[in-house]
């Protein structure tokens, strides 16, 4: 079966930097789209970052100039680099593919303190 499994999340002061992991399972991993999401409190699930089986990578407008995402193929794995970080990130950040259907990850929370 499917499965996402994140981790990297934590405290970190305003401007600091974290780095989140996804390792996928049961999927084609090089073949698919890969993305991460966020969801603060009292707030809908929004799109951060996604990057196409040719590495081409798409960003919330919020996140650009801040955060990249990548992939190791052979690792089957996504990541999401995050610096200069602001309260504004504090999320729970969840790892997502398509393939017809979404799949998700449990997700790992950031703090963002000020």
């Amino acid at each position: 079966q499917v499965q996402l499994v994140e981790s990297g999340g934590g405290l970190v002061q305003a401007g600091g930097s974290l780095r989140l992991s996804c390792a996928a399972s049961g999927i084609p991993f090089s073949m698919n789209t890969m993305a991460w999401y966020r969801q603060a409190p009292g707030k809908e699930r929004e799109l951060v970052a996604a990057i196409n089986p040719s590495g081409n990578t798409n960003y919330a407008d919020s996140v650009k100039g801040r955060f990249t995402i990548s992939r190791d193929n052979g690792e089957n794995t996504v990541y999401l680099q995050m610096n200069t970080l602001q309260p504004e990130d504090t999320a729970v950040y969840y790892c997502n593919v398509r393939i017809g259907i979404h799949y998700w990850g449990k997700g790992t929370l950031v703090t963002v303190s000020s």
